[in-house]
């Protein structure tokens, strides 16, 4: 297997992606917020005093999404054309499912993982003061499209 993020030297480098075709990408990424009942009931309720918990983090993983080759080293900055993150509630948890779609020459794989965990990052800041013991947890990459190397679904 050849790594394609080192260069001659044995250096770390950014791909070089512009001999690469523009094809429509997706990424579809998950991960889950575990947090105790009153947590969720107060987040339910609208009695968070930080505001609307889910609306703000939603916000937050977007901003993520389009952040995400400040934060990541050899990640590209990519022109998304669409992000969209949703929440679902269970008793004890929060699932997070983030879809961003792209047309260009790389993936957004790490766009979408970003924006989960910028989301769960965002949950948890906005419930810390009722809530120390919440984890996040799970964070994967449930499907991707498009590209040279083709789809990939993950067998949950």
């Amino acid at each position: 297997m050849k790594f394609t993020h080192f260069n001659e030297k044995g250096r770390a480098h950014m791909v070089e992606v512009g001999e690469k075709n523009d094809t429509k990408r997706v990424a579809i990424a998950r991960g889950t917020i575990k947090m105790k009942k009153e947590t969720i009931n107060s987040i339910n309720n609208g009695m968070i005093k930080k505001g609307d918990v889910l609306s703000v983090s939603q916000i937050a993983g977007i901003m993520g999404a389009k952040k995400t080759s400040d934060i990541i080293p050899m990640c590209h900055n990519i022109f998304l054309t669409g992000a969209d993150i949703s929440f679902t509630i269970n008793e004890e948890q929060i699932e997070i499912e983030t879809t961003v779609k792209t047309i260009g020459k790389t993936g957004v794989e790490m766009e979408a993982l970003m924006a989960v965990n910028i989301a769960a990052m965002t949950i948890y800041d906005m419930c810390k003061a009722i809530d120390k013991d919440m984890v996040i947890t799970n964070v994967r990459l449930i499907e991707k499209t498009g590209g040279k190397s083709g789809d990939y679904i993950r067998g949950e």
